[in-house]
C-alpha cells in the first residue's frame, strides 16, 4: 500500500460522516500541493475496500451517503447494538420515530401535514429531530401562512446507512405485521 492510499485511509478513518471523493481530493491537494485524479483516489479506495474485506477485520469501508465511511461488519452488529443499548443516554421515542418516518416519506412536509397524519401535536418531535440533525428546514410552503417545510438531512442518510431516500422501503413493502401502529385495531375478536 502506497503513501497516498494510507493518507486516504487516515482521512476515512477520522471522518465522523461519509467523506466524499471531492473532499478527499481537496485535502490531498493541500497536503501534496498538486491535484489528484478522482480515478486515482477511487483506485486507492478500492484497494482499501479489498483490504478490509478480510475476516481479520471487524469493520469495513462502505460507500454511503455519497461518501466513504468505516462501518462495523454485519457479523458484529449484535455486539455493537448491545453496547450502544447499554450506553445510550437517550433513544428516539416512538412519537419521534413516527414523525421522522412521515417526514422521510412525505418530504418536504409542513408541521400541519405531519399533525394531520399523526393526529397529535408534533412540536416536541420536530424540535428533537432538528436538534439531532436528522431533519432540517427545507423552505416555506406557498400555502396560507407560509408554514415551514421539513425534510431529512445528510446525517439521516448516514444514520440509517443509505445513499438516498430512494433506498427506503416502499410503503407497500411494509406489512402490517411489521408495525405496531394500529395493531390493536386490526385484532379480530
Amino acid at each position: 500500500m502506497n503513501l497516498l492510499t494510507r493518507h486516504i485511509e487516515a482521512l476515512i478513518f477520522t471522518s465522523e460522516t461519509p467523506i466524499s471523493l471531492e473532499q478527499i481530493a481537496n485535502c490531498l491537494k493541500d497536503i501534496y500541493c498538486q491535484n489528484f485524479d478522482i480515478q486515482e483516489i477511487e483506485q486507492a479506495i478500492h484497494q482499501l475496500v479489498q483490504k478490509y474485506q478480510s475476516e481479520e477485520f471487524s469493520f469495513e469501508i462502505l460507500h454511503i451517503a455519497n461518501g466513504y465511511l468505516f462501518m462495523t461488519k454485519p457479523a458484529y452488529q449484535n455486539t455493537i447494538s448491545t453496547w450502544l443499548k447499554q450506553n445510550a443516554n437517550k433513544r428516539l421515542s416512538k412519537p419521534v420515530l413516527e414523525t421522522l418516518a412521515i417526514i422521510a416519506y412525505k418530504q418536504p412536509v409542513s408541521k400541519t401535514e405531519i399533525e394531520l397524519i399523526r393526529g397529535v401535536n408534533s412540536d416536541y418531535a420536530i424540535k428533537k429531530l432538528l436538534d439531532i440533525e436528522l431533519i432540517e428546514i427545507k423552505g416555506k410552503s406557498q400555502n396560507i401562512g407560509r408554514p415551514l417545510l421539513y425534510g431529512t438531512t445528510q446525517h439521516f442518510l448516514t444514520y440509517f446507512g443509505i445513499n438516498s431516500i430512494d433506498e427506503l422501503p416502499a410503503l407497500k413493502e411494509i406489512s402490517p405485521s411489521h408495525s405496531e401502529i394500529g395493531q390493536d385495531f386490526y385484532k379480530s375478536e
